[in-house]
């Protein structure tokens, strides 16, 4: 029956933020406490005294490493189209190998657009505060801060952008698109079975305006988010400015700032451009010189020899790293939309979608390798079909050896989905989590197709064969019938959830419970924590420690991480008919207005078209 569902979503929100603008005027948010007679005014932040030089000494060293961009979670193919480029756990390994390099005295972020969640951005900042708690000092540069770099800046020691940048710091807002009336004037209609009060993937098709369960739900998201991973990290971060949870409010009430706006808050500590902040370095270092060592940790790349057809093929198609029989912690990535198949490229949104065929047979790979201990799930994914995830969730019910997940950016619908049958989740304080609800919908091109000229006529056998008819709209059977389905496809999603946190020692959880949560609504990582939709709150490197623990071995020990799936070549990618080539589709559609955050919606949806029964939440967060 499931395969006669037009489309089952879950939830459908995209978070984007706003700026404001402020007259310059006296500074009423230092805490004047902050500045104790003969000391920096608030205006003029406290430089701390730099160490005297020792000539004799050898030069300290300083790892720079460039963080910007999305930072994906995936494995990283080698090659012309994929060597090179760095993930975030690549970034975080250089920093924790810069930490345990006795030669490097700090570490000079170079920060671009943050184009992350709340999930990565803790990862990030929970490796700089163990870099700093090796004795070692945190510089951080960026012409213009957007709020994820500056929240991760926070982390370190010294925050500095040149005089001609600025501060792009300002409160969160959820903006959520409505199209009944763009559907309405090409001649397009939705036909749409609603359960669960929360369930507004449907909203932006059949309303004008959101709902009165939809603002609730997004309030308390933004609240949540704004209190904690924004106002509470300001206070936290700039501790000699005493700022209180207010005053904090009302500078991000009054942004953005340029740089001299920023450093008389005391939001910045100094304005240089990058030549003053690098020469800076040995004053603080109390060197008479230091040494910078450029994208630290990052692989050169070598100039590819284009007369050699066979070094061509090579280069296309690297051979693949020999794995050790050292014992290991496998890292399976749940990331994008959850497809059946093997997965790719997204033609729409250009991200990755993630095949249930592809995953399964990496958590058997995993199971059946001797050398592997325990397995860790880290899902980043806003869902995707039902039978997809369900086919995930059931290998790692039969999985022998431990599996734990970590949750990222985003776990939500079927990323929740094919988590609950670990033996713990772990997500980060801002993760995107929770959406267990279904809903049904099919997008009716009938008029469409009458306006252009289009005439059809039916002849059929059986009350409901035009369920999966895009062309009409259901008939009363037909609507009765997908009612049921979406009924059965729930009440599984509800006793899978329940026996998951059950197991995973959520005693207090009763299907009671579980259904005031569910209904398709969406939490934080904080808010499930509290819920007992989620077992503990921390970091990919936290739920390792666990799995560790599962297996019966140090949580401490060293281990080598083998991440899965493994990563294709572009030959191997193009073979498949992935490849993620220059000009596609999805870097055309970008560039029409609006399109972005339309298809990073869709592109979950439409991950998988073979499949019509959907556990998606489009959802979309950026701090900007």
């Amino acid at each position: 029956m499931r395969r006669f569902l037009g489309l089952i979503l879950l939830g459908s929100i995209a978070a984007f933020v706003a700026v404001g603008q402020e007259k310059e005027k006296p500074n009423p948010f230092i805490n004047p406490k902050a500045a104790p007679k003969g000391e920096a005014k608030p205006d003029e932040p406290k430089k701390p005294e730099p160490k005297k030089a020792d000539p004799d000494a050898p030069a300290p060293r300083v790892a720079h490493i460039k963080l910007s961009g999305s930072l994906g979670e995936m494995p990283v193919a080698e090659g012309p189209f994929g060597g090179g480029h760095e993930n975030l756990r690549s970034k975080i390994d250089h920093i924790r190998k810069a930490a345990q390099d006795d030669r490097i005295k700090a570490l000079y972020l170079e920060l671009g657009s943050l184009e992350i969640g709340f999930g990565k951005l803790n990862e990030l900042k929970s490796v700089v505060a163990e870099f700093r708690a090796a004795g070692k000092k945190v510089f951080s540069y960026s012409e213009e801060y957007d709020a994820k770099a500056y929240l991760l800046a926070l982390a370190g020691d010294q925050i500095v952008v040149p005089e001609s940048g600025g501060l792009n710091l300002f409160g969160m807002r959820a903006e959520v698109s409505f199209y009944k009336d763009l559907l309405k004037l090409v001649s397009l209609e939705v036909d749409v079975l609603k359960m669960g009060k929360y369930k507004s993937a449907v909203e932006p098709f059949i309303l004008d305006k959101m709902s009165k369960e939809n603002r609730e739900q997004m309030q308390a998201l933004v609240n949540d988010n704004f209190d904690n991973e924004l106002v509470a990290a300001i206070v936290k971060g700039r501790p000699a400015q005493k700022f209180t949870a207010e005053q904090v409010e009302k500078i991000i009430d009054g942004g953005p700032y340029t740089a001299r706006k920023a450093l008389k808050l005391g939001l910045v500590d100094s304005l240089q451009y990058q030549d003053e902040f690098e020469a800076g370095f040995a004053k603080h270092l109390g060197a008479a010189e230091v040494k910078i060592l450029r994208n630290y940790g990052k692989a050169k790349s070598t100039a590819p020899d284009f007369s050699n057809p066979l070094a061509m093929l090579e280069m296309l198609n690297p051979k693949k790293p020999t794995e050790s029989k050292d014992p290991k912690i496998a890292v399976i990535h749940i990331v994008g939309g959850i497809a059946s198949g093997t997965g790719g490229v997204s033609p729409l949104s250009g991200g990755e979608s993630c095949g249930s065929d592809t995953i399964v047979e990496a958590i058997r790979d995993a199971e059946k390798n001797p050398t592997v201990k325990a397995i860790v799930l880290r899902v980043d994914s806003p869902g995707g079909s039902a039978l997809a995830s369900d086919m995930m969730w059931r290998a790692i019910g039969v999985c022998k050896k431990p599996v734990v997940t970590s949750m990222g950016d985003v776990a939500a619908s079927g990323g929740y989905y094919v988590a609950m049958n670990s033996r713990k989740i772990f997500a980060e304080p801002g993760t995107i989590t929770g959406s267990i609800g279904v809903f049904g919908m099919k997008i009716v091109t009938g008029g469409l197709e009458e306006r252009v000229g289009v005439k059809t006529e039916v002849v059929s056998r059986g009350k409901n064969s035009g369920v999966n008819s895009m062309t009409f709209k259901w008939n009363e059977t037909e609507r009765q019938a997908m009612t049921d389905t979406i009924d059965e496809v729930y009440a599984q999603f509800i006793d899978k959830a329940l026996a998951g946190r059950i197991a995973a020692g959520q005693k207090q959880m009763t299907r009671e419970k579980l259904l005031e949560l569910a209904g398709g609504r969406v939490w934080t990582g904080r808010q499930a924590k509290a819920a007992g939709l989620v077992d503990e709150l921390g970091t990919l490197d936290d739920a390792i420690a666990y799995a560790k623990k599962e297996a019966g071995i140090d949580p401490k020990k060293e281990m080598e991480l083998l991440n899965l799936p493994k990563s294709k070549s572009f030959l191997e990618k193009l073979m498949d008919g992935d490849a993620d080539l220059p000009f596609g589709l999805h870097a055309e559609l970008r560039k029409l207005p609006g399109a972005e955050k339309a298809l990073k919606g869709l592109a979950p949806v439409l991950a998988s078209p073979k499949d019509n029964v959907r556990m998606v939440m489009p959802f979309v967060v950026e701090l900007k």
